[in-house]
């Protein structure tokens, strides 16, 4: 990154400070000591997820524990997911450990729905994952998750076509809307992507890169910035394509854009790291036919945000903590969990880990054949390296993602869809609005 390391620390330390109010607002406990019994049974810890290899990672992590043994159970992945796991909380039977979105945390947290992991965890984070992603589980002063994967957003590009058009790999956003009109003039049938229907994710992953920031606080108060100016450039640029014919309005995540991207139809696929594992499942008949580059950026430094990603938390009142802290440390930063992981998916994986430790084991585990000569896991940490630092979500976040997927596919409408939901439901939590 360009950006000095005194910057970096600055940005989180404001970023830190920012969320203080999540240690009010969550009661700033230390957690739960409870320890293994002592009649010599192992701990038994329960363990919730919807996400592909975590079963055969409990298995494995069981085959080298005598005094812990974990019990998974599959559960919904999404607010389904998240709705499941809070209601077990109110019912005094949540489980020890659960997997969650990154930006479904201080929601969670800040209803009172987590153990803090400070204590047992707090160290891990420090020393073992980057600073980008530190904050996104550093809370208010506390540490309430252990960061499981970093989902920089990537470009992936169709060589053939920008071969076939004289279109060199656009390294800016204006580069990249000229390709875009260039490619479309010559083949009208050909659009630069699909980006229709409105996806909340990632629309906030690009405002994230363009230096927005959604919430921050003023004192004692919550501050909602989702339709700020960084972000309406991003909304506005969108928008402009998709009304001039040069992005496809094939709603994303649907059987159209799958069939749009497998068929040539679009040139390039605004995705994360983890998007690669998709390609040789969704469009095998285009091998050696996709590059990966980073990002465009919009002033031409290296950066990026994040799209998706996922914590290890310990849901409120779990008796065992540091139990499950044993566990929490070995699935994020063991080599032999990823391994574990990935070997059982009947698809490949290419999430990147967020601990760099854990990145060789992946790479050797996915088979980059599908790019060619291009190091998928490399192009991925590179790409993590420049993930704008700072950035946290807010604790109305999954009401605010509701209220702009209702919105549509217009970009522009969901911020201003965001942003009412955002500051409506900040108050209707009780919390105080900054002005």
């Amino acid at each position: 990154m360009s950006r000095t390391h005194r910057t970096t620390r600055l940005a989180l330390a404001a970023s830190a400070a920012s969320l203080s109010l999540l240690a009010t607002a969550c009661g700033g406990g230390k957690g739960s000591d409870a320890q293994a019994p002592d009649d010599g049974k192992p701990v038994t810890l329960t363990f919730w997820s919807a996400t592909a290899g975590a079963k055969e990672t409990a298995e494995a992590f069981n085959k080298t524990q005598s005094d812990i043994k974990v019990q998974f159970s599959l559960v919904p992945a999404g607010p389904e997911g998240v709705t499941k796991l809070s209601n077990a909380v109110k019912g005094g039977n949540a489980p020890d450990i659960a997997t969650m979105d990154y930006s479904a945390l201080p929601e969670y947290a800040s209803e009172g729905n987590l153990e803090n992991l400070t204590a047992s965890s707090g160290e891990l984070v420090k020393k073992e994952f980057p600073e980008a992603v530190q904050s996104l589980v550093n809370l208010g002063g506390s540490t309430w998750a252990v960061p499981f994967d970093v989902t920089p957003i990537q470009l992936y590009y169709r060589k053939d076509l920008f071969q076939k058009h004289g279109v060199e790999v656009p390294t800016t956003w204006a580069e990249y809307r000229t390709a875009a009109e260039k490619i479309h003039r010559a083949d009208p049938a050909l659009t630069i992507t699909n980006f229709g229907g409105g996806d909340p994710a990632l629309l906030s992953g690009l405002a994230w890169q363009a230096g927005a920031q959604w919430y921050g606080t003023k004192g004692d108060a919550w501050k909602v910035n989702i339709d700020d100016p960084a972000s309406r450039k991003v909304a506005a640029y969108w928008d402009g394509l998709l009304k001039d014919g040069l992005a496809s309005k094939t709603p994303l995540w649907g059987e159209g854009e799958t069939k749009e991207r497998a068929t040539g139809k679009v040139a390039t696929i605004i995705g994360a790291a983890w998007s690669a594992g998709n390609f040789p499942v969704s469009y095998p008949d285009s091998k050696g036919k996709w590059g990966i580059a980073p990002l465009p950026t919009w002033d031409g430094t290296p950066s990026t945000g994040m799209y998706g990603g996922t914590s290890y938390i310990v849901p409120k009142g779990s008796k065992h903590t540091e139990a499950a802290a044993r566990f929490i440390e070995w699935v994020t930063t063991d080599p032999e969990a990823m391994t574990a992981r990935l070997s059982s998916l009947k698809t490949p994986s290419s999430a990147l880990p967020a601990n760099e430790g854990m990145r060789a084991a992946a790479a050797k585990e996915f088979d980059g054949s599908y790019f060619g000569d291009q190091d998928v896991y490399k192009l991925a940490g590179e790409a993590a390296a420049t993930i704008v630092p700072g950035w946290t979500w807010g604790p109305v976040q999954q009401q605010v993602t509701s209220a702009q997927m209702a919105a549509g596919g217009d970009h522009t409408k969901m911020l201003s869809a965001g942003q009412a939901k955002g500051e409506t439901a900040v108050k209707d939590r009780g919390l105080k609005l900054a002005q």
